[in-house]
């Protein structure tokens, strides 16, 4: 069999593999703004019946104080997980009185920059750490750029799958070795084919006027209120969501492990003149960790990354080399407005096929002029994925979006037929069947809904915001928790308030030693 992906999709067919599939694990991580009743950004603290936003393993906050943050453990199947996220949601809608959950991606009606709150995590050099971190962010980025909010989905295959591929491909790597080397592959894959997800997906194409703070743009006017464009899928995505001009440079193409971790190296110690200009401390106070290209690993901004759970104190880079990859994490998704979790289970059964498809596909090496490619695509997808007749590159010729979606999900079409026959029903299959409908039919892509509903209702996207955020909570609200889970809970809050009161009291040494010491173990 000539074609790598059949070749390696019948190994699933032999009968001692047939349910193999059924463990690969998903996680979601999902961001939403806590608003005021008037949909304005919430200035409140973190609520203190949600626990502590540092220690708490399921709700906690990422760049504001307002941000909150719910994540997932890693399930075999992707309807549990969402089912443990539906959960969160109703226990953090249930406390937070007035209180609304953005549905948006792109931010709320924000206050002045100086008025946003900075994430809050107490007095613990680990909380002191993330703390300065954020204020870091601030300056290189601004604040109104890190309110933007979205999915991260993690996702990893069975750890049985990489030895049965290892034998049948006759690789004499070690056994770490060969599957990071597979999800490389896979990320680099994601890379060539990840314009489709936002064509899909997305549900950013307009953002309100008062994101820009009065700075020029390229947006048409929709409204007073609302800027968009016509045929954008995801604002959130484009050049005007996260971008950097000190990481322009850094763009790993995923040759293998190394080189991404030797890449990242390189940005987390070398420093930046603009940062260097700024310095750590000013007046006596800590303004970022350092002047470096990264602070840390994570400020890197990417569609996708190979993960490895970390010990206590590890830096990601340690954990990676040290151990491999050990699942990736997809962080290109936008919150769908219409969806109460802003995701729902037809999406991650897509999302399932389409990453078990770039692992198995056939992922060479991103050569000269490709890896830009893969850039541009992605690109002409978030800002014009919708425009009739869209041309992208494949191979340096052009190609039409719609054609090449197409072609791609008859691909994709045989990982959903073996994931639903691991797990005894159709959905993948039916998954895939409704992103053909989309390809078929632009008006039935999020973004498409989301321009349709600001035009038919006449209202801005803020108030459509609003809305739809007051129609999830009801939804909520009509939905409680059993008095068990409430429990459960509730009893994992106090658990990490207790936890974070721990680590402030047992701390020893200065945050400067702390600070010394973590940074400093990127060289071992």
């Amino acid at each position: 069999m000539s074609d790598p992906l059949l070749r390696r999709l019948a190994l699933f067919d032999r009968a001692d593999q047939h349910d193999l599939l059924r463990h690969c694990r998903h996680g979601v991580e999902r961001e939403s703004l806590r608003v005021d009743p008037a949909g304005d950004l919430a200035l409140t603290p973190h609520p203190l019946a949600l626990g502590s936003a540092l220690t708490h393993t399921q709700i906690t906050t990422d760049y504001s104080e307002a941000l909150l943050e719910f994540i997932t453990d890693a399930r075999e199947d992707a309807a549990d997980t969402l089912d443990e996220l539906d959960a969160i949601h109703r226990f953090v809608q249930a406390h937070l009185g007035e209180e609304r959950l953005w549905p948006n991606s792109m931010p709320c009606r924000l206050p002045d920059e100086a008025t946003i709150p900075i994430a809050d995590y107490g007095k613990s050099h680990v909380g002191q750490l993330k703390h300065v971190y954020r204020k870091g962010l601030a300056v290189r980025y601004g604040k109104t750029m890190q309110c933007i909010a979205g999915i991260h989905y993690n996702f990893s295959l069975p750890e049985a799958l990489w030895p049965l591929l290892q034998q049948e491909e006759g690789d004499t790597r070690s056994a770490q070795d060969w599957q990071s080397a597979c999800y490389i592959a896979l990320i680099r894959n994601f890379r060539r084919y990840s314009w489709l997800l936002p064509y899909l997906f997305g549900a950013s194409p307009a953002v309100g006027a008062s994101f820009f703070r009065g700075q020029p743009h390229r947006l048409d006017t929709l409204d007073a209120e609302t800027l968009y464009l016509p045929w954008a899928t995801s604002l959130r995505m484009s050049d005007l969501g996260y971008q950097s001009e000190a990481q322009a440079s850094l763009t790993p193409c995923y040759d293998s492990l190394d080189s991404y971790l030797d890449s990242l190296r390189r940005a987390v110690t070398t420093p930046y003149a603009p940062y260097a200009a700024v310095g750590t401390q000013r007046d006596g106070e800590w303004v970022q960790l350092n002047t470096n290209v990264l602070q840390i690993e994570n400020e890197y901004y990417s569609t996708i990354r190979p993960k490895r759970v970390i010990n206590s104190g590890e830096r990601p880079l340690q954990a990676l080399g040290a151990r491999g990859v050990q699942y990736v994490e997809v962080r290109c998704l936008d919150l769908n407005p219409f969806l109460p979790l802003g995701i729902d289970l037809t999406e991650t059964r897509f999302l399932d096929a389409f990453l078990l498809f770039c692992a198995l596909e056939d992922g060479p090496g991103l050569i000269s002029g490709e890896c830009g490619e893969c850039t541009g695509n992605f690109a002409r997808s978030v800002n014009e994925g919708r425009k009739p007749g869209l041309q992208l590159k494949r191979h340096g010729k052009p190609i039409g979006l719609k054609e090449w979606g197409l072609e791609l999900l008859e691909r994709i079409g045989a990982c959903a037929d073996r994931l639903d026959a691991a797990f005894g029903h159709d959905q993948h299959r039916r998954a895939l069947d409704a992103q053909r409908a989309k390809l078929e039919d632009v008006s039935l892509t999020p973004s498409a809904q989301v321009l349709k509903s600001l035009q038919d209702d006449q209202i801005s996207l803020f108030a459509f915001g609003r809305r739809q955020a007051e129609r999830h909570a009801e939804w909520f609200r009509q939905h409680p928790l059993d008095a068990a889970t409430e429990a459960r809970f509730e009893q994992a809050a106090r658990d990490s308030l207790a936890a974070q009161a721990r680590l402030e009291y047992e701390q020893q040494g200065s945050f400067e030693d702390y600070m010394a010491h973590y940074l400093g173990a990127i060289h071992s």
